[in-house]
C-alpha cells in the first residue's frame, strides 16, 4: 500500500485503550471486557499479539435509558434548534392525523388508533408530532417499550 492510499489521514488521531484501560474507562471488570468481546459486544483491534479498543467503540456499547421526566422535559423544546416556546395545534387532513401501531394486543375494545398532537417551534418552524403515550402503552403486545424498527422501503 502505497502512502496516498493509506486508510486514515496522518493528522487524524485516534485514541487507543489496552484492556485495563477501556475496563477503567467504562468502570467495569477486565473479565466483562473478555466476556464482552468473546460475544461480539464490544469491537476491538488486535496489533500483533495486543487488543486494542478505540473510543468510538467503547461509547457505542453505553446505551442511555431515558426516564419518564426527562423524556417530558425534551419534549417541551424542539427538536431542532432547542428554543423552548412551542405553539400547540392541530396537523389537520380530511380528518386527525393518527398514529397505529402494526402490533398490537389482540382482544383490545378500542381502536388500534393513536390520537396525536402536534406543536410548531415559533423560532424555526419545526414542526413536532407526539403521541398519546398512555394509549400506545395500552395497546402495546408487552410492557416493553416499543422497538425502533422503522420498515425499509
Amino acid at each position: 500500500m502505497t502512502e496516498s492510499d493509506s486508510v486514515e489521514p496522518k493528522d487524524v488521531q485516534r485514541d487507543w485503550y489496552s484492556v485495563e484501560e477501556a475496563a477503567d474507562y467504562l468502570e467495569i471488570s477486565q473479565p466483562t471486557i473478555y466476556r464482552w468481546m468473546k460475544q461480539g459486544i464490544l469491537s476491538f483491534y488486535k496489533v500483533g499479539s495486543a487488543t486494542r479498543f478505540s473510543q468510538e467503540g467503547l461509547d457505542a456499547v453505553v446505551q442511555k435509558t431515558t426516564g419518564q421526566r426527562e423524556a417530558e422535559a425534551v419534549a417541551s423544546r424542539c427538536a431542532a434548534c432547542g428554543h423552548s416556546v412551542l405553539v400547540g395545534g392541530k396537523l389537520q387532513g380530511t380528518g386527525g392525523l393518527y398514529f397505529r401501531p402494526e402490533k398490537t394486543k389482540f382482544w383490545v375494545f378500542s381502536e388500534a388508533l393513536v390520537p396525536t398532537r402536534c406543536r410548531v417551534c415559533t423560532a424555526c418552524g419545526y414542526i413536532q408530532i407526539h403521541a398519546d403515550t398512555s394509549k400506545l402503552k395500552r395497546l402495546s403486545r408487552n410492557r416493553e417499550e416499543p422497538t425502533n424498527d422503522l420498515p425499509v422501503d
